[in-house]
């Protein structure tokens, strides 16, 4: 899962040179319903059925339509590296909603330390120090925003996904589904579909990050929430390899602070956590 995600950065880098944001957030998920619910089909499994579609896309909402569409937006004028580190923050903002919205868990001295710890972490891989540099701080903004929706959607699917009983792939394809319905109309009437002629590697790197980062990956994912949990499943950010991907195939380049960055991100939530 962590490594289908974390190339999901480098093919959402190679999908925007195809169509817009919202294209590519559209695609991603209507592609993946497309391979879930034939797979569905396929094995005879029970979909969705009621109010089940609800929670769904209230799940699709938070872990696919609002994402997917704020990560495209920040790669337009941001680096796949730093998406991904900043998407790394996950497990804080998990944390921080389980302990606020959801209140399944109490707050400690040591969470909150793990949580400020975390959240310079992020500081110094932004760089504070020299402002945003030649970053757009509406795609910094965005990139935080998407990395707290994952942190309200991953506990959201464990309490109200999960005790539904699905399959993984009936799951995956209701959530990515909904997200993509939710999406339609926001790519319909924002530009147009295409902005370039496609070609192999564009078309390639869409159907990778539809098929496989939001089919794939969240039938995996829910299968990880049920049986270890929200926090445990949203650490799947700490092992992915976007950096080694955008240093070697975008020719991206990885600034001194940014991997410091992330190894404060990965201690702060490692304390937040206590694990």
């Amino acid at each position: 899962m962590a490594l289908i995600w974390g190339s999901s950065f480098l093919f959402t880098e190679l999908s925007l040179e195809l169509t817009t944001y919202f294209g590519v957030a559209f695609w991603r998920t209507f592609l993946g319903a497309l391979a879930m619910v034939a797979l569905g089909l396929f094995m005879r499994l029970q979909f969705p059925t009621g109010k089940q579609w609800l929670h769904l896309w209230v799940a699709g909402l938070f872990m696919s339509a609002i994402p997917f569409a704020l990560f495209s937006f920040a790669q337009q004028s941001t680096t796949s590296i730093l998406a991904a580190i900043i998407g790394a923050s996950m497990p804080m903002f998990t944390l921080l909603a389980i302990m606020t919205i959801y209140r399944t868990e109490r707050v400690t001295v040591v969470s909150t330390i793990g949580l400020i710890i975390g959240l310079v972490g992020v500081a110094i891989t932004l760089g504070v120090w020299q402002g945003f540099g030649e970053n757009d701080p509406l795609a910094i903004l965005a990139l935080v925003l998407a990395a707290a929706s994952y942190g309200i959607g991953t506990p959201y699917i464990k309490k109200h996904i999960t005790p539904m009983g699905l399959h993984g792939v009936t799951s995956a394809a209701g959530q990515v589904g909904m997200a993509a319905i939710t999406l339609l109309p926001f790519y319909l009437l924002t530009g147009p579909l295409f902005v370039a002629a496609p070609r192999w590697e564009t078309v390639g790197a869409l159907l990778a990050l539809g098929v496989l980062g939001s089919g794939f990956a969240y039938r995996l994912y829910h299968g990880v929430i049920a049986s270890a949990g929200s926090t445990t499943a949203s650490l799947v950010t700490f092992s992915n390899p976007a950096t080694i991907w955008g240093v070697l195939l975008l020719g991206e380049t990885l600034h001194w602070y940014e991997p410091i960055g992330a190894v404060v991100v990965i201690l702060g939530a490692y304390l937040a956590q206590r694990r």
